[in-house]
Order: C-alpha cells, then structure tokens, then sequence
C-alpha cells in the first residue's frame, strides 16, 4: 500500500486486513494499531481484568491474522469481525475462569451494573458500548435469557427451569435475542 504512494493510515480496513494476511510488519503495525483501542475495550468490558484484556487483544490479533484469508466482506465489517473474535475469546476466558458462577437471579442487577456503571463506560470503547446498549435495549426477558445462555453457558433447558418458562420459550427467547442484537450491530456497523 505504502508501495502504491498510499500511506497505511489511509487504507482502507479491508487492504490492511489483507496486507496482514501477507506478514507485512508495517502493515501488521498499522491494522493493530488502527484496531487495538477497539479490540482492547471489547476484552476489558467482559473480563473486567486490564492484564487479561491485554493477553485477549494479542489473541484477537494472532485469529485475525491467521484467518484473514478467509474473512468475508459481505457477512460485515473488519471491525465487527474483529469485535466478534475478541468478544468470543473473552466470553471464552470468563467461562474457564468462572470459580464461582453467580446465581441467575442476580442477573437483573447484574444487567444493571454492566450497562449503568460510569467506570464501565469509561473504560469502554465505541464497539462495547454498542454492545451493551445493545443488549440494554433488548425486552428484559430475552436480555436475561441471553446473558444466562452467552454469559454463564446456562442450556436452554436450564434457562426454561430457572424462569419456569416451557423450553421452546426459553429457546425463542435466546434465537429472538440474538437475532435482534446481529441487526442492531451489523447496522450500526454498516453505518460507521
């Protein structure tokens, strides 16, 4: 790119993408450092932990540069592929790390902490903050049914169980949950 008369600050997310699939260092360089704030505030909003989010960031970036081959433009943006590689691998940490699960009827106050607290909002970054306003719009029922499916790897069967709901409600809940939130954030992706 830079070989092209372009400088790398002006390329476009895709062509990084691509360069970084070829082992440019400089191109490297420039998708991380375009990326990082993003990818680094997906990581921090769901482990909560500045050393972990760091080690997630890096992982994020190692995916990305191994897959970027395969990367499709059509099923969304480089930042919303990369905001979903980090969000995987950090609800992936959380879930190995999980000591002592929280009980589900926290969850409202939990859903509470994580989309009002002024020290979240301020350690987060654009994509994260979509995310939970995201999640935060979402009717409380299916919010809560996602989180305890997403979050705490709770099946749809102990979902039904817990909020004493037939199984095919506690499943409807997640798919129309997870349905909404892909649409809010591909637009919003599509938009930025």
């Amino acid at each position: 790119m830079r070989r092209m008369g372009l400088p790398l600050d002006h390329a476009s997310d895709e062509a990084l993408l691509s360069g970084l699939a070829t082992g440019d260092p400089e191109i490297a360089v420039a998708f991380v450092r375009r990326f990082q704030r993003t990818v680094f505030g997906v990581a921090i909003v769901v482990v909560g932990d500045l050393q972990l989010a760091e080690d997630i960031a890096q992982q994020t970036f190692e995916r990305a540069w191994r897959h970027a081959q395969i990367y499709d433009s059509r099923r969304g943006s480089v930042k919303t592929w990369l905001t979903t590689i980090a969000h995987n691998l950090a609800i992936d940490t959380v879930r190995a790390r999980r000591a002592s699960p929280v009980a589900p009827e926290d969850l409202d106050a939990l859903l509470d902490i994580v989309t009002d607290t002024p020290e979240q909002r301020a350690l987060a970054d654009e994509t994260s903050v979509r995310l939970r306003t995201a999640v935060a719009a979402l009717p409380r029922d299916q919010a809560r049914a996602l989180v305890m499916a997403g979050i705490y790897g709770m099946t749809g069967q102990q979902i039904a169980e817990f909020e004493r709901i037939p199984l095919g409600t506690a499943k409807t809940r997640i798919r129309t949950a997870m349905g909404k939130l892909r649409v809010t954030l591909e637009a919003e992706g599509s938009r930025s």
